[in-house]
């Protein structure tokens, strides 16, 4: 019972994150361009939901910001998703924190509609995903974050 139970919550987990090539995605409100999921993937790519009034976000974009910089030439793409309502704020911590990386947001706090698609219910939150935007991984941080790109790109 149990293992069905996991087995639905991972399919689930899939369908959410696997890109159907005709849906808009991602609308950046940097450059005002609209992108989608598809469109954003690397080899492997880390949707990370942030916010510039998270404290355990601005904690850990530096290791975000280490971790693209060593990985990005490999294949790592990074999609950042922030719960912001307010743009001048959220523009700040992007420069603030050097987040190189598309950066998409609605500013609509916690009825950011692809944090609704994701389910997120707590910030930082990040998924990583495959080259065909298959969830691979959840919620990881830090160093245990830095192994899994090491080894999603080593294969």
């Amino acid at each position: 019972m149990i293992k069905q139970k996991c087995l639905r919550w991972v399919l689930h987990l899939q369908q959410l994150v696997t890109p159907n090539e005709d849906q808009i995605f991602l609308v950046q409100i940097l450059t005002e361009k609209t992108i989608s999921l598809k469109e954003s993937l690397g080899k492997v790519t880390i949707v990370d939901f942030w916010a510039s009034w998270c404290s355990p976000c601005r904690a850990e974009n530096p290791n975000m910001v280490l971790i693209y910089n060593e990985f990005h030439k490999k294949g790592l793409n990074i999609v950042g998703v922030s719960l912001d309502r307010e743009a001048a704020k959220w523009k700040e911590a992007i420069a603030k924190d050097k987040l190189n990386w598309v950066q998409i947001s609605h500013l609509k706090f916690w009825e950011e509609p692809i944090a609704i698609q994701y389910e997120v219910q707590e910030i930082p939150a990040t998924f990583i995903l495959d080259a065909s935007g298959k969830l691979v991984a959840k919620n990881l941080r830090g160093e245990e974050l830095r192994a899994k790109i090491a080894e999603l790109l080593s294969k």
